[in-house]
């Protein structure tokens, strides 16, 4: 289609946007699986096939640049208090089919005087009567594409318009002031066959350019009302960007693609730049850390996010270690996999700029003694970089001892509560650090003990199998 040939970029230069490796885009699980939903499919609401390519793109780049993040953040705002203005962009069969029409290589009359003209609109309409019927039903929708957009900008209140809007409707203004496109909107109905086809001429030879340009705009349109229409239908708070150095603050943050989920607070800045994190598992350790994430990566797109309040300091780089594995292929090791993540942190912390890190359990793929040892000495360093942010998670709540004398750590943690043989979870975050040893209870109760015990030999003290009795 048209649209998969145009390369400008709203996004702007590179350093305007978010550095996201493959293994952060992994980890916010954008587009789900064929089970479950993911963030892509949250946040689709376009009309059209090319709106969803925008949309992706957008996506797969969020900002970094406050400037433009908060243009899209009035962008979203304005639509959401004037949608009426933006239910004439083009429907999905509006759509695809103008961008059909102009990319599908069809034959076209470019002889400019009369008579020249007349021979060959003749030949064409006389010899390619398939082509013609599809070239007369392309200018029909491409007139009522060019009627619709002139319809949303000549709204009262489209004058109005801020943010991204801004430049989007005055390059579309522009554009429209094209006395070849005028003529086309101001034709009347046209009954000859050289009528129509002059329409073609001047539609696909001429101004070509600028209606593939009109209809990225219109793509890119309904990416920002997707975004908006998320944003409103799920009651999404739009973050405040701060300035100064680098902090979040939440409340009642949740995860958006949970059922029924339970909001925390979130407090990060200069003074406890790194969150150890503890708690038994399934208490909603990972759950937490996927919330910020995902939080975080709203803020940059300009979108809202779900959660009471949330403002932050936008950063450079989001980087995350949430679900690791092995590489047989490649010979990669489990721990091995850990200490590359932990490397593209010390990387990016080495090319300098803000960053936020998110570790989920780092280490785990080794014994306790190098678990220990490795977590200590990377968290101190963390602790030690200036305006960045980071947050793990750890089953090592040993560290708790030797982490008290190194500063800028802060410890939250989540539980679970005994009752009698039932475990039960609140899902809320604590200050502190958690003192909960749940491994052998869990064991106990899904009963694996009684099983290996049942078909076992007797042992004696020293954990030996006894002899039988003569």
């Amino acid at each position: 289609m048209v649209w998969s040939k145009l390369t400008g970029s709203m996004n702007g230069e590179n350093h305007n946007t978010l550095e996201l490796d493959t293994h952060t885009l992994a980890d916010l699980e954008l587009f789900g699986s064929a089970e479950s939903g993911g963030l892509f499919e949250y946040c689709d609401y376009c009309k059209t096939d090319g709106g969803r390519i925008a949309l992706k793109r957008r996506m797969m780049s969020p900002w970094a640049n406050p400037v433009k993040i908060r243009a899209t953040q009035e962008s979203i705002a304005y639509i959401s208090r004037h949608r009426e203005i933006f239910e004439a962009l083009p429907s999905a069969y509006l759509a695809s089919h103008v961008d059909r029409y102009l990319g599908a290589g069809m034959p076209i009359v470019r002889a400019k005087h009369s008579l020249e003209f007349g021979i060959d609109a003749f030949h064409l309409w006389a010899n390619y009567d398939n082509y013609y019927i599809k070239i007369i039903h392309g200018v029909g929708l491409s007139q009522r594409l060019l009627l619709a957009i002139r319809e949303m900008l000549e709204y009262p209140d489209a004058h109005s318009v801020s943010g991204e809007l801004a430049s989007l409707f005055g390059e579309m203004r522009s554009l429209m002031n094209s006395a070849e496109l005028t003529r086309v909107m101001q034709a009347p109905p046209a009954k000859r066959f050289w009528q129509k086809l002059r329409l073609d001429q001047c539609l696909r030879l001429y101004e070509k350019t600028k209606l593939i340009r009109l209809l990225a705009i219109c793509y890119e349109l309904d990416a920002l009302v997707s975004l908006s229409d998320v944003t409103h239908k799920h009651g999404l708070v739009m973050p405040v960007i701060e300035t100064g150095p680098t902090a979040i603050s939440a409340r009642e943050l949740v995860h958006p693609l949970l059922k029924h989920p339970v909001g925390n607070p979130l407090a990060l800045d200069q003074a406890g730049r790194v969150l150890f994190l503890t708690g038994p598992n399934m208490a909603g350790k990972t759950t937490y850390l996927r919330a910020i994430l995902t939080a975080l990566y709203f803020a940059h797109l300009g979108m809202g996010v779900p959660a009471k309040t949330f403002s932050f300091v936008p950063v450079q780089s989001l980087l995350t270690s949430i679900s690791l594995s092995d590489n047989l292929v490649e010979g990669i090791s489990f721990f091995r996999a850990e200490a590359l993540r932990v490397k593209a942190v010390a990387e990016a912390l080495a090319e300098g700029g803000r960053i936020i890190a998110i570790l989920d359990e780092p280490f785990k793929g080794t014994n306790v003694k190098d678990a220990l040892d490795a977590s200590f000495e990377v968290i101190r360093q963390f602790a030690a970089k200036q305006d960045s942010l980071f947050v793990i998670s750890s089953h090592l709540i040993e560290l708790e001892e030797s982490l008290d004398a190194v500063a800028h750590i802060d410890y939250a943690y989540f539980e679970a509560q005994e009752h009698g043989a039932e475990l039960a979870f609140d899902y809320r975050v604590r200050k502190g650090v958690s003192d909960h040893r749940l491994g052998m209870r869990v064991l106990h109760e899904e009963g694996v003990f009684d099983l290996l015990i049942a078909d076992s030999a007797p042992l004696d003290g020293a954990g030996r199998e006894e002899e039988p009795s003569a």
